[in-house]
C-alpha cells in the first residue's frame, strides 16, 4: 500500500479498511486478521494498525470478541452509511477537479455517465486470460 506523507498513516488505514468493508472485500461478520498479520500485509508498525482498528471500532465498523478476535460489523445500515461517505468524498474530489479544469456541469455529468456505463459493460464481460 502506498501512503500519502501529508496524512497520518493510521487515518489512511481507516479509509482503506473502511473501503474494504464497504466493497465486501471484508464481508459483514467476517473475522479481521490479527493486528500483526494485518500490519505485515499493509507494511506498517503493529501500533499503527492497532490505532486504525481502534478507530474502526469507534466508528462501529468492527467489534472485538475477547477470545476470538475482531470482526466486521453485521450492521448493513452502518456499512451503507460508510459506502455513501466514501462515494461522497470521491464525488467531491471529482467536482473539485472538473471545476478546476473549467469543465461545464453537463460535460462533467456526461463523463460520469460514460464511465458508469463503460464499467457496467466491464462487469458483464467474461474474465480474460492473461
Amino acid at each position: 500500500m502506498e501512503f500519502n506523507p501529508g496524512t497520518p498513516i493510521w487515518a489512511q488505514l481507516v479509509t482503506e479498511f473502511s473501503r474494504r468493508i464497504a466493497t465486501g472485500e471484508w464481508p459483514a461478520g467476517s473475522r479481521i486478521l490479527a493486528v500483526r498479520e494485518l500490519a505485515s500485509e499493509v507494511g506498517v508498525n503493529p501500533n499503527t494498525a492497532q490505532r486504525a482498528l481502534a478507530e474502526l471500532e469507534r466508528l462501529e465498523l468492527c467489534r472485538t470478541e475477547r477470545t476470538a478476535g475482531r470482526f466486521v460489523t453485521d450492521d448493513a445500515d452502518r456499512i451503507d452509511v460508510v459506502r455513501a461517505e466514501l462515494a461522497t468524498e470521491a464525488a467531491r474530489a471529482y467536482v473539485r477537479t472538473a471545476r478546476g479544469l473549467q469543465m461545464p456541469l453537463p460535460h462533467a455529468q456526461a463523463l460520469i455517465e460514460k464511465e458508469w456505463h463503460d464499467h457496467d459493460h466491464d462487469d458483464n464481460e467474461e474474465p480474460r486470460n492473461a
